[in-house]
């Protein structure tokens, strides 16, 4: 492709409303450009980009025998509801876009994919021997984000490969999920990326196991712990460690104590001399099911540690159907005017205590007449610990379950794994942080969606069983951006040779120059002949406007027909290292050939 023919503006300046560095440089690279909100165009240079990771995807999930199918963007609100997740999409998180068409029927677009697929297996597998069924597409999907943000990354619009597999049981479909391990690491790995596969929480697809596949970079939005001897890594909303041991309580008999104007842990430990390892704080959160009902919950944690919300939702979607419901609509800490609706008097916030009384809560159909208690097991083998007094201004020291406090019955581990804690799997490792861009995430679904939607088939036997089900995601738009995010400088993107647009790019410094012509012409020409996709830049503009062009578009290699064409020679400059070296004009198409063969090889 010439540059002069091509759809192709650069910007000198970072537009306002980009943040990290992969979104200002696609949007002056001229590789994607804001529609709206959340909204991009795919540009011809991004477009490139996105066929080649789909390509490097297609070929990793054809590899395994999953076949390609394509599933429509507009899905029936009924089958969402026989899940149970219409609620959940439409309300509690609010990420489906839903509408009303003519006919009066509701109707969401797919942020993804699993009731179209169940009910087609529903409808086309009857026997184990059509077992076991991989199917996936590569599809334009839709998010409702109350904050687009980053570009490709977070945005309303984007391109995604899932893939559902169904299997007769357990075992087969572990199998799948050790394949699609192996080729998501492919993928990854072709597409020329650095990246950590964590442990994951499975959030609202739901299922057993779960592994997100994570470009490593610093404007990752996720947070991964991890140890040095590899042997653990997970998202922080899944991870689990040993916190640091509590330090000895420094009192010995219980007492009430005058503590006015300690609300916070920092405070309260100063004015009684004692370690927030030594303290029960008791936090409250309202939950709201999708049944409309209210439950106040009390969770008691250690001092020192944080509530994971992620951790601490999973355990109260387990406990739905004891109040009715089958989802949660809503989690948070509840504010003063949220306090109103259910507060009989003023709660001593600041200083609440494990046992506060139920009488606390004023309840009608809507709110729940009793606390749920929770205890995080940081908080179970505290000694003579500290806690509040259910008394503005007033604690209690020297404090023991079974004692003072009963030990509530629901023993969670809902707290918030951090740097510095030692790994359950060996204690003499730590945990360290990273930052990391999802781009692929395999879930074990088991039988979640096949039983609430009747998907079955008989077995050998004759016995009709619930279909065993996997659900396997790699965000094509995002990985794409992931790749500009862990590959820039300072003049501009660095792609993996793997996923570029172009292998190589030819600049004409002197357009007038008859020689510089001919000679780019003619390479141009013969690299494109020999499977060396190449850019021809024959704008009429100076050389160092184009220099500066071809590096902010990040192509893997610069060709300049200039002065050394006097020797026979062209300059060939690689992006990513920026070594130039001169080159005989008739070796420059071996000579890339066995860089670009190279390059590509060493990430199979």
């Amino acid at each position: 492709m010439r540059l002069s023919q091509m759809l192709f503006v650069t910007l000198r300046d970072d537009p306002a409303d980009a943040e990290i560095p992969s979104h200002k440089l696609l949007l002056r690279a001229g590789y994607i450009r804001r529609i709206g909100s959340g909204i991009y165009a795919y540009l011809p240079l991004m477009w490139r980009v996105l066929q080649k990771v789909s390509q490097i995807v297609r070929e990793e999930m054809n590899a395994t025998g999953a076949q390609e199918c394509l599933l429509p963007q507009l899905q029936p609100a009924d089958l969402w509801k026989e899940s149970g997740r219409w609620d959940t999409y439409t309300k509690a998180e609010g990420i489906m876009f839903s509408l009303i068409d003519r006919r009066e029927q509701q109707l969401g677009l797919g942020p993804t994919h699993e009731e179209v697929i169940t009910a087609i297996a529903r409808d086309m597998i009857g026997s184990y021997r059509q077992l076991p069924l991989h199917l996936y597409q590569i599809q334009t999907k839709f998010r409702d984000e109350i904050r687009p943000r980053f570009g490709l990354m977070r945005g309303r619009e984007f391109i995604m490969k899932d893939g559902y597999s169904f299997h007769a049981d357990e075992a087969s479909l572990k199998e799948t999920y050790q394949d699609m391990y192996k080729a998501y690491s492919n993928m990854l790995r072709r597409s020329g990326l650095a990246f950590r596969a964590v442990e994951a929480d499975s959030g609202a697809i739901g299922g057993s196991g779960s592994t997100e596949f994570m470009v490593l970079a610093e404007a990752g939005e996720d947070e991964v712990l991890y140890t040095e001897d590899g042997k653990y890594a997970a998202n922080v909303e899944k991870a689990v460690s040993l916190p640091i041991d509590a330090e000895t309580s420094r009192f010995t008999t219980y007492e009430k104590r005058d503590t006015p104007g300690t609300e916070t842990i920092e405070k309260v430990c100063q004015l009684l001399n004692c370690s927030p390892t030594q303290l029960v704080k008791n936090v409250l959160y309202q939950t709201v099911y999708d049944n409309g009902i209210t439950v106040l919950v009390l969770v008691s944690i250690r001092g020192d540690q944080e509530v994971n919300e992620v951790k601490l939702q999973n355990e109260l979607t387990k406990l739905a159907a004891e109040y009715g419901a089958k989802t949660i609509i809503s989690l948070n800490v509840p504010n003063v005017e949220a306090q109103q609706a259910w507060t009989a008097k003023s709660l001593p916030l600041g200083y609440i205590a494990p046992d506060i009384a139920d009488e606390y809560i004023n309840a009608n159909n809507q709110i729940h007449p009793k606390f749920l208690r929770l205890v995080d097991q940081t908080a179970v083998d505290l000694k003579n610990f500290v806690t509040g007094a259910n008394e503005a201004g007033y604690h209690v020291v020297g404090v023991n379950w079974g004692e003072q406090f009963k030990l509530p019955n629901a023993v969670v581990d809902i707290r918030k794994a951090r740097p510095g804690d030692r790994a359950i799997h060996n204690p003499e490792q730590t945990l360290f942080s990273a930052r990391g861009i999802e781009a692929g995430h395999i879930f074990q679904l088991g039988t979640k969606y096949s039983q609430a939607m009747g998907a079955t088939y008989t077995n050998e036997q004759g016995e009709e069983k619930p279909l065993f089900m996997g659900c396997f995601g790699v965000g094509v738009s995002r990985l794409a951006q992931a790749a500009v995010e862990q590959s820039y400088d300072k003049d501009g993107i660095i792609w993996p040779v793997a996923i570029a647009p172009y292998h190589a790019i030819v600049t004409i410094p002197n357009i007038k120059d008859a020689q510089q012509i001919e000679i780019a012409q003619k390479l141009y020409t013969e690299l494109n002949q020999a499977g060396i996709e190449t850019l021809l830049d024959d704008r009429d503009e100076r050389a160092g406007v184009k220099f500066k062009d071809a590096d902010l578009i990040g192509i893997p290699y610069r060709i300049v027909t200039g002065r050394a064409i006097a020797n026979g020679k062209v300059e060939v400059v690689e992006r990513a290292t920026r070594n130039s070296q001169e080159i005989v004009i008739e070796e420059v198409t071996t000579t890339l050939k066995q860089w670009i063969t190279a390059a590509i090889q060493v990430k199979n």
